[in-house]
């Protein structure tokens, strides 16, 4: 099944670069300035950010269903991605993927959990083909393992 791999819109980051520290501590946001060129991925771009880039720690609600497996966690955004769209891969990883340890959890229309798997990212692609493939599955999520953060999204094309 072919498939596509969607980072989130930039358009509801945007105005929070703008805001000073003050006001982002009062939304539970930091601005962060990446020391390395690992650790800080970006949930826009689907790529690390780069040594000394700027970007935004925040809480995101990245399940929002009625039921139990409704979740929301923190996520990085970079200051470059206000300059672009959404990413998109259709049928590939992202660049960033391969070198981490994914949680991929399958979810039916209404929200629950059908099928999970932990995988090496180099390893990825005919785990997301099985769980796409099952029956009642309607869109997976992509977690970054060890941290369990949300990364992204993937839906069948």
């Amino acid at each position: 099944m072919s498939f596509v791999i969607r980072g989130l819109s930039p358009e509801p980051f945007r105005p929070l670069f703008a805001l000073d520290d003050a006001a982002l501590a009062a939304r539970n946001i930091r601005r962060v300035i990446a020391d390395s060129d690992r650790g800080f991925p970006c949930r826009v771009t689907l790529q690390d950010a780069r040594q000394g880039e700027t970007l935004l720690l925040l809480p995101n609600l990245h399940h929002d269903v009625a039921g139990p497996y409704r979740a929301s966690g923190p996520i990085y955004v970079r200051e470059a991605a206000m300059q672009g769209g959404t990413a998109e891969f259709h049928d590939q990883l992202p660049p960033s993927f391969p070198r981490r340890l994914l949680s991929l959890r399958a979810y039916d229309a209404d929200g629950l959990m059908r099928d999970a798997e932990v995988v090496e990212g180099v390893e990825a692609m005919p785990y997301l083909q099985r769980l796409l493939d099952q029956p009642g599955v309607a869109y997976l999520h992509v977690h970054n393992a060890r941290p369990g953060c949300y990364a992204c999204r993937v839906d069948p094309a």
